[in-house]
């Protein structure tokens, strides 16, 4: 897909800030420091859009990011370890629920677990509530280009017998796979 505008729109704490135009929503989902952000990032062809950060959790809203003008990417707070106050993490679930379970415009979510370490706990409880809702989603594993050949395959085997879908192996560094995303993404918004 080509990109031609990529903007940050609004940071909302809840649905009353949620944009109203009722355009599609792709919603990136993942622990805390798996690379939401830089795959967000890496997907627009942008360095610093979505926020990045090497301290996990520095997402604590759900950020929306306008794309061509026509679709949104929501950018989560991650779940799991993350260095906030507790108060926020404990705010970030039922937040992040209400948004999944809610919103109308939600076409997809991706999934995003890091290829280092295979899908967690919190992960597959993830998949299983995206499934028993019957939410779309596509699993990416991000950082890719930290493992050889041979432990990215096997990982991968692993990643798939967990999940038991497709997992799309993706880069920021590299961009490996950003077609494959894409092309998810492309089919369904139906362009």
């Amino acid at each position: 897909m080509r990109i031609k505008s990529a903007v940050f729109v609004t940071s909302a704490p809840g649905p009353e800030q949620y944009p109203r135009d009722g355009r599609p929503e792709i919603a990136f989902i993942g622990r805390s420091n798996v690379g939401k952000s830089s795959l967000i990032n890496s997907l627009l062809d942008s360095k610093g859009l979505a926020r990045t950060s090497s301290t996990p959790g520095r997402t604590q809203l759900i950020n929306f990011f306008l794309i061509n003008d026509s679709f949104y990417f929501v950018d989560l707070p991650g779940y799991g370890w993350a260095r906030a106050p507790e108060h926020i993490r404990r705010a970030w679930g039922p937040m992040v629920e209400h948004y999944l379970a809610t919103r109308s415009n939600l076409v997809l979510s991706i999934l995003i677990t890091d290829s280092r370490r295979g899908p967690t706990t919190l992960d597959l409880q993830m998949k299983e509530w995206l499934i028993g809702t019957g939410k779309p989603f596509v699993v990416v594993s991000t950082k890719s280009d930290k493992l050889s050949a041979n432990q990215l395959k096997s990982g991968m085997n692993q990643a798939h017998k967990l999940i038991g879908t497709t997992v799309i192996p993706y880069s920021s560094v590299t961009r490996r796979n950003r077609e494959a995303v894409w092309a998810q993404i492309a089919k369904t918004l139906g362009s």
